[in-house]
């Protein structure tokens, strides 16, 4: 088992499949609302859904509606079960918050493989790859 130590950006729990991206993500444009699946043209994660995974991307970027774009994600079941970054910024952090999604930062995301079992506790700001 791989053990990461982070920092706390929004408490709870999760288990989940890893879901990699080296790209930032917008989620307002980037992420369709309805179906949970990338559609920002050429990003590497386009046509994939995020829904129920552990979504792995260095940091977000776009518009400030991102935020809301998780709250409704999470408000329909869509959403990822947790996130981690890189660097976590203010729409990535907000959206978790307001939506209750565990979400991590200061992890060597480079390490963390698409498909891998990942276990969450933002609330301690640990990654494990079991």
């Amino acid at each position: 088992m791989t053990k990461f130590q982070g920092r706390k950006i929004a408490k709870g729990t999760a288990t989940g499949e890893a879901l990699v991206t080296s790209q930032g993500i917008s989620f307002y444009g980037g992420v369709d609302p309805d179906s949970a699946v990338v559609v920002e043209k050429g990003h590497e994660l386009e046509g994939k859904s995020i829904t129920g995974k552990v979504l792995v991307f260095p940091r977000g970027k776009g518009s400030t509606v991102g935020s809301y774009v998780i709250y409704q994600l999470a408000k329909t079941g869509k959403a990822p079960v947790a996130i981690i970054n890189k660097e976590c910024e203010t729409i990535t952090a907000v959206g978790c918050i307001i939506s209750d999604i565990p979400a991590v930062d200061k992890i060597p995301i480079e390490k963390i493989s698409t498909g891998d079992k990942l276990y969450v506790d933002a609330t301690k700001g640990l990654v494990e790859i079991r």
